[in-house]
């Protein structure tokens, strides 16, 4: 399971987004979680730490109150000694949405890495804590985090950096910016690595709310892409020198525009 299990406790959503979300005229990705996250009974805390502006935190705190959230906060972690601040951890003890930033998922990973506050995230939900996270926030829910890599469709065997990520959940590896940015090739250099994984590529302003059964659906003005390695038949990453292109036989691809639902547990596509 994504996050650590508690009896009798359901999982929090975890809802990674392709980034660019829109956050005026239609604001349908971040409207929906503040609702999930308790509308007018909301306490949404943001985490800026992959962006280096200044305002990023103020500026969500602002979207997120004229979205109806009862109470927003921000945390302003930019160093790792940030992250061990208590008085940070009371802030998020009451917390109904937690919203990561986008940014530079390095940043994420390095500063909040191995931390109480990164500890706390995934305490929290499993205790049924929203997480939602745009752009390098998405990309950092999964165990295995991509951090770059080729663009392109053909994979290679260079093809993608990979770095530890939150472990909100650990079935699935996530790409964002995903047809804007071109990056399939990607995604499939970090399927091929391991057939337990599933792809997901996320294009902007489109999200994945997962809900606790590991099933999701697909909310945005976008599209989600699939990649499933579950049947492959070969791969040629063993033997592939620096750079050469991979073969990968019986792959699964599906792409699921809004309304659309996937099970990741069952790895199974449903329509609207």
């Amino acid at each position: 399971m994504p996050s650590p299990n508690i009896e009798g406790q359901q999982r929090g959503y975890v809802i990674p987004i392709g980034g660019a979300e829109e956050k005026i005229n239609n604001p349908e990705i971040l409207k929906k979680f503040v609702e999930l996250a308790g509308g007018a009974d909301a306490d949404i805390c943001i985490i800026p730490t992959a962006s280096q502006l200044d305002d990023t935190g103020e500026r969500y705190q602002k979207i997120f109150t004229d979205l109806g959230a009862g109470k927003t906060h921000w945390l302003p972690i930019s160093e790792r000694s940030d992250a061990q601040k208590p008085e940070y951890l009371e802030q998020m003890e009451n917390c109904t949405g937690i919203f990561i930033t986008g940014g530079n998922q390095l940043r994420l990973s390095t500063i909040l890495g191995g931390t109480p506050i990164a500890k706390a995230i995934r305490q929290l939900n499993a205790k049924g804590v929203h997480i939602a996270g745009t752009s390098a926030g998405a990309a950092i829910v999964s165990q295995h985090m991509i951090t770059g890599g080729n663009t392109g469709i053909v994979p290679t065997e260079d093809g993608v950096s990979l770095a530890p990520g939150m472990g909100l959940i650990n079935t699935v590896v996530v790409d964002q910016h995903f047809n804007e940015r071109n990056r399939l090739s990607r995604l499939l250099s970090a399927v091929s690595y391991n057939p337990f994984l599933v792809g997901i590529g996320l294009d902007e302003d489109t999200a994945a709310f997962i809900d606790g059964n590991n099933e999701f659906t697909v909310v945005g003005s976008g599209a989600i892409t699939i990649i499933d390695p579950s049947d492959i038949e070969y791969s040629s990453m063993a033997e592939a020198r620096t750079g050469d292109a991979l073969t990968l036989l019986n792959l699964k691809v599906h792409i699921l525009s809004a309304g659309a639902r996937y099970n990741i547990s069952d790895r199974q596509g449903f329509t609207k």
